[in-house]
């Protein structure tokens, strides 16, 4: 965020009218509360979360997991978490999409999908599509019902 406010970014971010996108710090990025968070650190606030920043450890504490994701069909996912934000509370008007030993890592809420992993280096592209879905009614959660 620091950087963002640096060059001006923040502010074309937040009069950005569609849906995001956020892995790993985007969803630190589009929380409502961050934890562990630097005092002038901010939010966009768009997904009811609380995070904490690196919540599953440091660089060496990485790690992979097959999780299972029903919204996007019935083979495991390959979820690659590096340095991960662990979500510590999920509001109402968010749904859990995906958990990890029972912890939330891919919510939703209207538009926006806050993932805890990096779906990128997987090469499984399911969760962008999904994300590509909910454009046309407005949900993510819509789209993977």
């Amino acid at each position: 965020m620091r950087l963002m406010r640096l060059y001006g970014l923040d502010e074309a971010l937040r009069s950005f009218p569609g849906p995001v996108f956020g892995t790993c710090a985007g969803m630190i990025l589009l929380a409502t509360d961050i934890l562990d968070g630097r005092p002038d650190q901010g939010s966009f606030a768009a997904i009811e979360l609380a995070v904490r920043r690196n919540g599953f450890g440091r660089q060496v504490d990485s790690f992979e997991a097959d999780i299972d994701i029903p919204a996007v069909g019935e083979e495991a996912f390959h979820a690659v978490f590096i340095r991960a934000p662990r979500v510590v509370r999920v509001g109402p008007a968010a749904t859990v999409l995906a958990r990890v030993d029972g912890e939330p890592v891919a919510i939703a809420q209207g538009p926006h999908l806050a993932l805890a992993f990096h779906p990128e280096v997987s090469g499984d592209d399911r969760l962008h599509r999904l994300f590509l879905r909910g454009l046309g009614d407005g949900s993510v959660a819509g789209a993977a019902a």
